[in-house]
């Protein structure tokens, strides 16, 4: 099968827009079971009792080793580096040499020299294209989703227990206290009689640990999980429910990577185009650029770090000093979504179909937010919060409409329909939205990271 990279498909199709808007890649499929009840219970769980989410599938490894990924790493991240140790994992965000936002994947401290890069495709790409162009002693090994890896199993399994009896069950579970452990730290548990590597974080922003380690051992450890599980409320979550727990803890999984500039088409041409994905939502400009975030725009301005020499540093200095957008979540009114939903049932063309519970039709989803007619800025993961019985999304505003209460525009569907597979023929309809914190969830807001 012929190779296409980035570059080749961009001027095959006019530009990046174009290219992206009409691309056939699906959106972002989570390859395990979509419900082992019902999404709603499953939801109910992680706030209530406890859900247990397999994240051994939809996730990519970039496994980096060797006596300069520790550089590698440290040069192409925006975190401080000076106390990472190994049994320590953080939140690792890349941007452009202009300051642009790129991409973020957890990034594991697995033992000396060893690091473990998981998550979404972006990020990972840009690492291990530098690594090939750069001057570093290091190697990786890469393990695809389950969905893209051409044979065999993951080579780790990761389960994840979210919610206030979680600690419960992995004191039931592994016949010991649970140790004492910070926000993205790590502890060792013996469960099943196998070692179990724990990180203190959840994508659901309550209680909990993820818990990995190799996959011929995964099930062993997994029925003891559910055993124990018993007497706390254990339900197993599918991915219908666990594709929207970011929605509250405030991750915005997939914004728009810069990578379209002139300085960055080696990089296009080294990029197979099947790594990117497609563009869905009412944004519609033809400048690629107005896609872009910074990391400031999206919530990680706390972790920028000017401590050490990064890739887009200079820029992200005086970006530091001039932002003016904040990461917040919009409350979509209830009766505009219930019209668009009704649409489907009346004459005439209806509303874009709003999925649930997620309700992103495309990798990089991305709707126009705007208020007096003037676009105030994107909203880029929608859906349903069966715990508050409200759809929301996660946005960048301008500062101007951050402040909760106001209430401000969703623009929903696509005003020239695409040829996307996910999109049929539909009409743009206005959804009111109301301005209120991200994480919207008050526990995952003030307490989570101190949990």
């Amino acid at each position: 099968m012929t190779v296409e990279n980035m570059e080749a498909a961009i001027e095959r199709s006019g530009g990046p827009v174009a290219l992206l808007r009409n691309s056939p890649i699906r959106p972002h499929t989570f390859p395990v079971a979509a419900e082992f009840t019902n999404w709603r219970s499953e939801q109910s769980a992680w706030r209530e009792g406890c859900a247990l989410l397999d994240q051994s599938h939809h996730m990519t490894d970039l496994y980096i080793t060797g006596p300069d990924a520790f550089k590698l790493l440290q040069d192409h991240g925006v975190n401080s580096f000076k106390t990472f140790a190994p049994g320590q994992a953080k939140q690792y965000v890349a941007v452009n040499p202009d300051g642009q936002f790129i991409g973020d994947a957890v990034l594991v401290y697995l033992d000396e020299e060893s690091f473990d890069l998981v998550g979404h495709p972006m990020v990972l790409n840009w690492i291990q294209y530098n690594l090939s162009i750069g001057d570093y002693d290091a190697q990786v090994e890469r393990d695809e989703n389950s969905y893209d890896r051409v044979s065999g199993p993951p080579k780790v399994y990761r389960y994840e227990l979210q919610g206030p009896t979680a600690l419960k069950i992995l004191e039931q579970a592994s016949g010991a206290p649970v140790p004492s452990v910070k926000f993205f730290h790590m502890a060792d548990f013996t469960i099943a009689g196998k070692r179990v590597r724990g990180i203190r974080h959840g994508m659901a922003g309550q209680p909990g640990f993820e818990l990995f380690g190799p996959w011929d051992e995964g099930q062993e450890v997994l029925a003891a999980l559910l055993e124990a599980g018993k007497d706390h409320g254990l339900v197993r979550a599918g991915a219908k429910a666990y594709s929207t727990a970011n929605l509250e803890s405030a991750w915005i999984p997939s914004p728009m990577p810069a990578i379209f500039g002139e300085n960055l088409k080696g990089y296009r041409e080294w990029l197979d185009v099947k790594e990117m994905g497609s563009l869905g939502g009412s944004m519609d400009s033809e400048d690629i650029t107005e896609y872009y975030v910074t990391p400031y725009d999206i919530g990680y301005g706390r972790i920028v770090a000017f401590d050490h020499d990064f890739v887009g540093r200079e820029a992200l200095e005086k970006i530091a000093t001039e932002t003016n957008k904040e990461k917040v979540t919009l409350v979509w009114n209830s009766d505009d979504v219930t019209a668009a939903i009704g649409s489907l049932y009346q004459e005439g063309t209806p509303a874009k179909y709003i999925e649930m519970p997620k309700a992103r039709y495309a990798l990089f989803h991305i709707d126009q937010v705007v208020k007096d007619g003037k676009r105030v800025g994107l909203s880029m993961d929608a859906g349903y919060i069966s715990n508050e019985h409200l759809m929301v999304s996660l946005a960048s505003v301008d500062a101007s409409v951050s402040e909760p209460g106001t209430e401000v525009t969703v623009l929903w569907g696509e005003k020239e329909n695409s040829t996307k597979p996910t999109v049929e023929k539909h009409r743009q309809v206005e959804i009111r939205a109301t301005v209120a914190p991200a994480p919207y969830v008050q526990f995952a807001r003030e307490t989570y990271r101190k949990a």
